[in-house]
């Protein structure tokens, strides 16, 4: 592999060495965008009731005893107790006593909503199987060897929209496209390759954007134009060669191809977002470079890297719309219902509590309870609305974990 191309801003290479010992990884991050960052918050209370959602659909009768999520409370990196932590999701999920009547242990499951919006997800999920198909055939046509490791693929499988049973969704309706092999006979060597080359297949997404709309293809820049030294090694990058197909094996111009390849790669997520660490796992099968990091870094136009909660990821620009993504298929809709339903849970809980302790401190007389007047009581009842719609703003951006 070609090293790429050196004109780096010399701001990010004149630096002392010591300079970059001292700031490390600080410098895997550019500068925030408020709104992006937004797009990337995540609230650990979603990605545990996620994994809480999949042990459930693991179970054949959909149901779990609560000893048994306590018992799995380590590893969903929590501490406390599991019936407290159910509780909080009275919409989620529900508690009940043995179905078999066998034990006296408490027993959890989903509400009848969050049922139904469990099933809408697998309605979309299999409705998008066709899409799935093209999305994986697009990463056996980019890997170098038309293949892929199965188990390196399952760590990025949810931020490209798989679900956990992809290869016996996908695989066996395709025969013609896709086959598992395993060359070498370890559980860890086997492998997905690509059957034949299909053509539709090896067409990009800026290509066929550029088709659409009728120009030249060619990388476009998201940023404001403000950001004018930004815009203007944009527009050097951008002309100083045609744009180059990261499905083409091309020495010309190694950086420009790796762009390409980093942001088709992008282009193929549900949520256009990778974690770097796990893209750079990769770098055999995509020909990405030692130094990627640095290269996203290079071209703010087109990537945004954020290190938001000490997880390093590149976000393609031009996939949002401030914090919103321009274009959602079907799966993410599902999935920003369950977060929704999540978050509507959690504000009954909390009412409930906030409720709860008032009546506990009027019994122990801290607080004295008046009549408000039909004024205050309009005042606080629009208070209210505003209050949920901070917070749903706060915390309906659920981006589920990768894993």
């Amino acid at each position: 592999m070609a090293c790429i191309n050196p004109s780096f801003p010399k701001p990010l290479f004149s630096l002392p060495l010591r300079h970059h010992l001292r700031r490390g990884m600080a410098l895997w991050s550019m500068k925030k965008d408020p709104s992006l960052e937004r797009a990337l918050s995540r609230n650990r209370r979603w990605i545990v009731n996620n994994q809480i959602k999949h042990l459930l659909l693991r179970s054949p009768t959909r149901s779990l005893p609560v000893k048994f999520l306590q018992k799995k409370y380590k590893t969903l990196d929590m501490r406390g107790n599991a019936l407290n932590w159910l509780n909080k999701y009275p919409c989620c999920f529900q508690t009940f006593p043995d179905p078999s009547g066998e034990t006296e242990d408490l027993f959890f499951g989903f509400t009848k909503r969050m049922a139904e919006l469990v099933e809408g997800e697998e309605a979309a999920i299999e409705a998008s199987e066709p899409g799935m198909v093209n999305r994986l055939g697009k990463l056996l046509s980019l890997s170098r060897d038309q293949r892929l490791n199965v188990a390196k693929l399952n760590v990025l499988k949810r931020s490209f929209g798989f679900p956990d049973d992809y290869l016996f969704r996908l695989v066996p309706k395709r025969p013609d496209l896709f086959r598992v092999i395993n060359r070498y006979g370890r559980h860890n060597t086997m492998e997905i390759e690509l059957v034949k080359w299909d053509p539709q297949l090896a067409t990009s997404a800026v290509e066929v954007s550029a088709i659409k709309n009728g120009w030249e293809a060619h990388f476009t820049c998201s940023l404001p134009s403000s950001w004018m030294q930004s815009h203007k090694r944009f527009e050097e990058f951008n002309s100083r060669s045609p744009y180059i197909s990261p499905y083409v094996s091309n020495q010309m111009d190694e950086e420009k191809r790796t762009v390409a390849m980093v942001h088709e790669l992008l282009s193929l997520t549900s949520w256009k977002k990778l974690s770097i660490l796990k893209l750079e796992h990769f770098k055999r099968e995509f020909g990405l470079p030692e130094q990627l990091n640095r290269l996203l870094l290079h071209h703010p136009c087109i990537f945004y890297v954020s290190n938001r909660y000490k997880i390093y990821t590149v976000v393609l620009r031009e996939g949002y719309s401030g914090s919103d993504l321009v274009e959602k298929d079907p799966v993410v809709v599902a999935k920003e219902r369950l977060g929704e339903l999540m978050q509507e849970g959690l504000h009954e809980y909390n009412q409930r509590r906030k409720v709860l302790n008032l009546e506990k401190k009027r019994k122990r007389g801290e607080i004295e309870l008046r009549k408000n007047s039909p004024e205050e009581i309009n005042d606080v009842a629009a208070l209210g609305l505003v209050e949920r719609q901070e917070e749903r703003e706060r915390f309906y951006k659920v981006l589920f974990d990768d894993r």
